[in-house]
């Protein structure tokens, strides 16, 4: 549901998706999916997507017609320029190779095109098989790989920081930004800026603008409010 809400977005936008690995769910759904957005300032709309997603509704899945709550988290990190600096040693990577698979485990090559790669010191694992060769698949993941360690210690300084300004930041589960609720009533809600609507069908279709415009203006003023506050203290 969600990676439809933002392809759908991405598509009003004339923005350009592309997955690069999927994985199905047993029954149903998907347990996770990789992919990029490109077009003008789409990380700096789509950060406002990054933390745990909530769905409460009727699970068409359960014969007795019960209410199911389920979490998503979703993660946003920029793609980053072939000039910007992150070291990846070959020595700290483990690179494996497999055949890429379709929906229910179909093979859809009998040679090894898909690669995963594993970063020995953080433990991330990328992997890519939607690219035509092994040679693209491996450049993909590395590009991946490159942007997920740039975001590892951008979060890294930002934890710093907010150690630094005394600030508790609760990381867990079941600390969501929205919640998309279907049953018993119908509401999308964002628990960060106080932003919601009864509007869920438009919003599972793309209608997230309002969301992410009251998102980032939040942060705006707690930005302007910063600064006025250093400027308070150094004088």
């Amino acid at each position: 549901m969600l990676l439809r809400m933002y392809t759908r977005w991405a598509e009003k936008h004339g923005f350009r998706v592309k997955i690069i690995d999927l994985l199905t769910g047993e029954e149903a759904g998907l347990k996770y999916v990789t992919f990029t957005v490109e077009g003008p300032y789409a990380y700096g709309y789509l950060k406002s997507e990054r933390g745990i997603h909530r769905l409460v509704r009727i699970s068409p899945f359960d014969a007795s017609g019960r209410r199911h709550t389920s979490f998503a988290s979703v993660s946003v990190i920029p793609e980053l320029e072939e000039d910007l600096e992150v070291e990846i040693r070959p020595e700290d990577l483990k690179i494996e190779t497999m055949r890429a698979s379709g929906h229910g485990g179909q093979h859809v090559n009998k040679t090894e095109t898909a690669v995963r790669i594993t970063h020995l010191p953080t433990g991330i694992v990328v992997t890519c098989q939607n690219e035509r060769s092994q040679h693209l698949n491996k450049a993909t993941a590395l590009k991946i790989l490159k942007a997920r360690l740039y975001e590892l210690e951008r979060r890294k300084l930002e934890e710093k920081k907010a150690q630094l300004a005394g600030e508790k930041k609760e990381i867990a589960w079941g600390s969501q930004i929205r919640s998309y609720v279907l049953q018993p009533y119908r509401l999308v809600k964002d628990h960060r800026t106080g932003y919601e609507t009864g509007q869920v069908e438009a919003v599972l279709d793309g209608e997230i603008d309002p969301f992410i415009r009251a998102y980032l203006l939040s942060q705006a003023r707690k930005e302007e409010t910063s600064k006025a506050e250093e400027v308070r203290l150094a004088a």
